[in-house]
């Protein structure tokens, strides 16, 4: 999509969208994990090496925090978005750990209007992180919650 917003037109069932790339560094791993979820495998490579995890891995809540950034960075900061009710599903596939190189897709699964206000649109998305080695070590899928074009006035 060129240079306006997304809005809920924009959103294409089967469409795949792509939302880049992110290197995951053991700094910030110890960073989040300190101030959010600090299990010993989230905050010593020692640790995570004697867990069933293999190495200094990321939370996955951490995980849910990158796979939003790349979603912000792609698309949502410039769309019509007005939130999202839930999620309906989050599965940490494989651990996320340091030196890892995440990149994420989006695919457009359902859309509908809403029937109370119909200038607001439900848009269903199936999110996929896979790591440098193609394996897929995140999903996420949950509906978000877009204007339509009208209704925005864009």
């Amino acid at each position: 999509m060129a240079a306006r917003k997304w809005a809920f037109e924009d959103f294409v069932v089967g469409a795949t969208l792509d939302i880049g790339s992110k290197l995951v560094t053991a700094e910030e791993i110890v960073e989040f994990a300190s101030e959010f979820d600090a299990q010993p495998m989230h905050l010593d490579e020692a640790a995570g090496k004697r867990s069933i995890l293999g190495g200094l891995s990321a939370s996955g809540w951490h995980t849910c925090a990158m796979f939003m950034r790349l979603m912000c960075d792609a698309f949502l900061l410039d769309s019509t978005s007005q939130g999202a009710p839930g999620v309906d599903q989050v599965k940490w596939k494989k651990p996320v750990l340091a030196g890892d190189t995440l990149t994420g897709r989006c695919m457009v699964v359902a859309k509908r209007l809403s029937k109370s206000k119909p200038q607001l649109g439900f848009v269903t998305l199936h999110a996929e992180l896979v790591n440098q080695r193609g394996e897929s070590v995140f999903e996420l899928e949950n509906a978000a919650m877009f204007l339509t074009r009208e209704a925005a006035g864009s």
